[in-house]
């Protein structure tokens, strides 16, 4: 069983669990994995990062580790999650690592992993480096050094992500610039799309306004980004855009607001998606894969149209393999991870900003009038920090609201309660026909946990 990974790979706070002492055993251990299934010699690891002022530093860490035990190491610098599983793919590297902790604030950062196929690695893989890290002999044995691993910095791997996002906008719409006489508002969450997204827009020949693009290490995801929608509807308003999008901290997420400053999550946008290519007939399978926490009013417009909602476990690495495993051209989560099948290999917020463009361009109508495909059933999210965040799987009074909250919603709304994958903490979502049954079956829930656990 894994201890050390969660679903979106090592999460903790710089210096304290992702000290360089650690980090640099876990790129040893990395390695040594990749020595021992990789069938040509040596290795080749593909590194990136966000903003965060902890970033270069378990940068340089990993790299020692990797290169201590004879693998070479490309950095690709500051660049978005998705450039990485991208550009592993591309490039015939073995091996992806993302050193991120997405829309965490600054203190935390993480370590996640790539294939050489794009895809996130399986629990199995990363709980053998788990096994290897733990079991490591002391002293180590450090191979000579003429098999010390090489090291290199380069920005041609950032070019080439950018390149491959101006040539499918161009490819999708037949145009060299087909957002001009468009105006778009664009929230970077000075992170990873900082220097991505607003020169994108403009090279397909948008007007931006841009806001958050700024990152100096300690503000990123600072109340802004995907996490603080408000920001940038506030940004839409005081412009007069079209449309605003906004990213996470290392822009594998994007969300979006209407012209009247509407908020759009991830469930609208792969509704719109998926109903306008069913109309055009090439939806193959008719399917759709999402989490747990996608709305109901969405299932059930797409079940209306002929369209299956497939539901996962939280976290995107269990819609990729849900959309793997059934052929899906599309799935992602509500809160903006959405991985377009025919496009990428994980969630990229830029190729969503993309996809959703393209959309309006073809539908020639304001985002307003398309961007609410569906009546959402009234719907709250509660997150709550905890010391453990599994105890209440066996907690007597928090399993007697839970019962409760069942009886009561029954063919009215859906609970779903879970530990969260990346903090320590539990969520508690309920969705329900009117907003009074939703408090009603909430408020109790999240008083006993809270009593209980935080």
């Amino acid at each position: 069983m894994r201890n050390l990974f969660g679903t979106d790979g090592v999460r903790g706070q710089a210096n304290a669990l992702l000290t360089p002492d650690f980090v640099m055993r876990l790129g040893r251990a990395v390695g040594q994995q990749l020595l021992r299934t990789t069938s040509h010699m040596p290795p080749r690891v593909l590194i990136g990062r966000d903003t965060r002022r902890s970033g270069a530093m378990l940068e340089t860490a990993l790299i020692s580790g990797l290169t201590a035990v004879g693998v070479h190491a490309t950095s690709a610098g500051v660049v978005p999650t998705p450039a990485i599983a991208y550009l592993v793919r591309e490039g015939r590297y073995d091996l992806g690592i993302v050193l991120s902790a997405s829309h965490n604030p600054a203190p935390d950062n993480g370590i996640k992993l790539i294939g050489g196929d794009g895809y996130k690695f399986p629990d199995e893989y990363e709980a053998e480096i788990e096994r290897l890290l733990n079991e490591a002999p002391e002293p180590f044995p450090y191979p000579a050094p003429d098999q010390i691993g090489l090291w290199e910095l380069s920005a041609r791997e950032a070019e080439q992500y950018l390149l491959y996002l101006l040539h499918l906008m161009r490819e999708m719409t037949g145009e060299r610039e087909p957002l001009r006489g468009m105006h778009i508002a664009v929230d970077c969450a000075n992170g990873a799309a900082s220097a991505f997204a607003p020169v994108l827009l403009s090279e397909l020949g948008a007007k931006v306004s841009a806001v958050a693009c700024e990152p100096n290490g300690d503000n990123i995801n600072e109340g802004c980004g995907s996490t603080h929608i408000d920001h940038l509807q506030r940004t839409v308003l005081e412009t007069g855009a079209h449309l605003g999008v906004a990213f996470d901290g290392d822009a594998d997420r994007a969300l979006f607001c209407d012209e009247n400053a509407e908020p759009v999550d991830g469930d609208a946008i792969m509704t719109l998606w998926a109903l306008t290519r069913q109309q055009q007939g090439s939806l193959q399978p008719p399917l759709v894969v999402a989490t747990e926490m996608s709305n109901l009013g969405m299932e059930k417009r797409l079940q209306a149209e002929g369209i299956t909602l497939l539901r996962t476990k939280v976290g995107d690495r269990y819609v990729a393999e849900a959309m793997r495993a059934h052929h899906a051209l599309i799935g992602g989560e509500q809160s903006g991870h959405l991985i377009f099948a025919e496009r990428a290999t994980t969630g990229d917020g830029l190729i969503t900003m993309l996809e959703t463009l393209n959309l309006a361009l073809r539908l020639q109508r304001p985002f307003s009038e398309i961007a609410h495909p569906f009546e959402p059933y009234p719907q709250k999210l509660i997150t709550i920090p905890v010391q453990d965040k599994h105890a209440w799987q066996t907690h007597p009074e928090i399993q007697a609201q839970i019962a409760r909250v069942q009886a009561l919603l029954a063919g009215r709304g859906r609970l779903n309660i879970r530990a969260s994958g990346t903090e320590n903490a539990i969520r508690i979502m309920v969705e329900a026909e009117t907003p009074a049954l939703v408090d009603e079956a909430l408020q109790p829930l999240v008083d006993a946990v809270r009593n209980a656990l935080a």
